[in-house]
């Protein structure tokens, strides 16, 4: 991998770790609203339905996006996070989906330094 594929990886890991970090505002605003739903129980099947509608169509809509140019992927992360609030299924497969597609980012630039590497030898 190229320093500068590996400064990204880098980069791109620190913004995730920033990201879910439990003492950002808006999570301690969300955490506060989920409160008040668990203290108020006729509000919370509304609530967990909501959340799984809201979440399922996000995610479908990213996944449709995924083979046309744009943030496909993102859009379905964005889902299983809201997914996520509530059902602890979609916390596993949005920390699935990270890992399988690091090990991908990982296999992809390896890939790309061989073939870089192979151009290089070529030349010379």
């Amino acid at each position: 991998m190229t320093d500068a594929a590996n400064e990204l990886s880098r980069e791109i890991s620190a913004d995730i770790a920033r990201g879910e970090n439990p003492d950002r505002p808006i999570r301690r605003m969300l955490r506060r609203a989920r409160a008040w739903v668990a203290q108020h129980p006729r509000f919370e099947l509304g609530y967990r339905i909501t959340v799984g509608i809201l979440g399922g169509l996000v995610a479908v809509i990213g996944l449709l996006l995924v083979p046309l140019p744009g943030p496909g992927w993102l859009v379905v992360f964005l889902g299983l996070a809201i997914l996520g609030t509530e059902f602890h299924w979609a916390r596993r497969m949005a920390d699935w989906l990270k890992r399988l597609l690091g090990r991908f980012w990982a296999w992809w630039n390896a890939r790309r330094a061989q073939a870089k590497a192979r151009k290089a030898a070529q030349q010379s």
